[in-house]
């Protein structure tokens, strides 16, 4: 013990008499304790940045999940994202668009772990080097790098009950040697997606409505890899292939119909019908995405070279049974109607970016795209009588063909030119300009009513499309900023399909080739206070806008 206590003392007054040294030969200062904080979502110049790799929401969590917790970021079906002020938002994978159908992005994103995000751009208004439609948003999704060598993965698996049952399981593994890193991700489930569906429509001589529920089994199964390779250590060269196919049958629809029309006396009468269907469906989805980057100097000058491939396959056959009652509420008579809608979509797209970047904190960009895209679709409706409930058809009576081959090309080109600029740590701008031609061939080929049909569309435009954006941080808790672009809606492929894709007897949707492109103009002005709280003012200005909705017609069905 005393041994203990003399070597204490002999330490403390070393430990003191180096101090009484110290402050003889230096003045002495006070370091006074600093907390580094970093900030977890803040605006730049043209986006709003989500740093999830500072934020411990990620943990536990899929990339679903995280997005919707994000700012300015909500879904409304648990399908769908969308960003505020939006009619849509497509999503990015370190910077590059990824061509997924929605389904298959949908579970790709309930997939895929929250861990592996570094961080989540949010853009309201893409700028000039983005090949955007209408008023749409980017999200671009950040993956983290593995840094250093190794080997490193995890594993989730879930299990929920709503209505129905659901499960899901995913597997990651991230692997780096030297100049070589491999990111990859194999993920599972099923589940049964149940709707309600209330339908109305009509005019004043006649309505119609139908109630009742859907539900819809799924089993999905896809997965990513990831490879990127440095060749130099100013340039990199990268390949993603993305993979989902989904399988959903014996999926059914339940409606009890009423249709309120004129007799040929013109009273009006009640008709009660009740709809049930089948459909077995399935669809592939397989994109290929090789990028080339360089490195021009050490301000972050840049030359991007970006090459993708999608091939997108679906198969859907249903059958649409739908009975009569007579006023006892007893089956008179029905109607089948037999669809067949396969889809078959090729889509190839190439990008080049030039990025030159100057000391004086001023940005100049060029480049250009193009993206070429075609469509298979071989439909085939038969509509068959039947006297009862078992589904009997009527003798001798031939079914009503209702054919359609529809093929459209469509080829868009595209080049840009922005400039931006940072004139002090409180104000930034950016303009360009997108000029884009675009060309398209749809060829529609079939049978209906009994005689051959064909239908050429063919349509040709050229658009030059500006942008504008500014942003002001006034102080630290609060900050401004404006944008304008104009961009173009061009319709869907399954906007231009002249078929008709049947709910019931009486409800359809019937898709219009001649649709025209539109034109949209867009603003937004944005306050933001404390990086917390968020007012956005946005305007839009449409020109030959598309809409689609589903039609009422009046099939009278009697016996034969």
């Amino acid at each position: 013990m005393k041994t203990t206590i003399l070597i204490a003392a002999i330490f403390f007054s070393g430990l003191t008499f180096a101090q009484e040294k110290k402050q003889d030969t230096l003045k002495t200062k006070s370091i006074e304790g600093v907390t580094l904080t970093k900030q977890v979502f803040k605006k730049q110049s043209d986006r709003f940045v989500y740093d999830v790799a500072a934020s411990p929401v990620a943990k536990g969590n899929t990339t679903f999940d995280l997005l919707k917790q994000t700012p300015l970021l909500s879904t409304t079906d648990d399908k769908t994202l969308k960003i505020v002020g939006k009619n849509n938002a497509l999503i990015y994978i370190n910077g590059r668009k990824t061509n997924m159908d929605a389904e298959s992005l949908t579970q790709f994103l309930k997939n895929t772990p929250a861990e592996n995000i570094q961080k989540i751009e949010v853009i309201t208004v893409p700028g000039s080097e983005y090949q955007v439609e209408s008023s749409d948003g980017i999200i671009n999704i950040i993956l983290k790098k593995k840094m250093s060598d190794g080997t490193s993965g995890n594993m989730r698996m879930s299990n929920t009950q709503n209505k129905y049952n659901a499960s899901s399981a995913s597997f990651s593994v991230n692997y780096r040697k030297d100049k070589l890193g491999i990111n990859a991700n194999l993920s599972g489930g099923e589940n049964i997606n149940p709707q309600t569906y209330i339908l109305r429509n009509g005019t004043d001589k006649m309505q119609n409505e139908s109630v009742g529920d859907i539900d819809d089994p799924n089993k999905n199964l896809g997965g990513y890899l990831n490879i990127d390779y440095q060749l130099t250590e100013k340039s990199n060269l990268a390949l993603s292939w993305n993979s989902w196919a989904n399988k959903s049958y014996n999926s059914t629809i339940d409606l009890y119909n009423t249709l309120i029309q004129p007799d040929k006396d013109g009273v009006m009468t009640t008709k009660h019908t009740w709809t049930k269907n089948k459909e077995d469906a399935r669809n592939y989805n397989n994109s290929v995405n090789l990028n080339y980057e360089i490195k021009l100097d050490s301000l972050g000058s840049k030359f991007n070279a970006n090459a993708a491939y999608l091939n997108y396959k679906r198969f859907q056959f249903s059958n649409n049974n739908t009975l009569v009652y007579d006023n006892q509420n007893e089956i008179t008579t029905g109607k089948t109607i037999t669809q067949n809608i396969p889809q078959i979509i090729n889509n190839f797209s190439g990008m080049v970016d030039y990025i030159q970047k100057f000391k004086n904190d001023f940005t100049f960009s060029v480049g250009g795209n193009f993206n070429k895209t075609k469509t298979d679709n071989d439909t085939q409706n038969y509509t068959y009588l039947f006297v009862n409930e078992q589904g009997e058809h009527i003798p001798n009576v031939q079914p009503d063909p209702d054919f359609n081959h529809f093929i459209y090309d469509e080829n868009i080109y595209g080049a840009y030119l922005t400039l931006e600029k940072k004139f002090s740590d409180k104000f930034s701008g950016k303009v360009g300009a997108r000029y884009e031609i675009t060309n398209s061939l749809g060829t529609a080929d079939g049978w209906q009513k009994g005689k051959p049909s064909y239908q050429e569309i063919e349509r040709n435009y050229n658009n030059l499309l500006p942008y504008l954006s500014f942003n002001y941080a006034i102080n630290d808790k609060n900050n401004v900023s404006y944008s304008f672009s104009s961009r173009m809606r061009r319709p869907s492929f399954w906007e231009l399909n002249p078929v008709r894709n049947y709910i019931t007897d009486f409800n359809y949707t019937q898709n219009n080739p001649f649709v025209k492109a539109s034109s949209t103009y867009n603003q937004e002005l944005t306050y933001m206070y404390k990086n917390s709280y968020f007012l956005i003012l946005n305007h839009s200005y449409v020109k030959d806008q598309i809409t689609q909705v589903a039609i009422a017609g009046v099939c009278k069905i009697s016996r034969r």
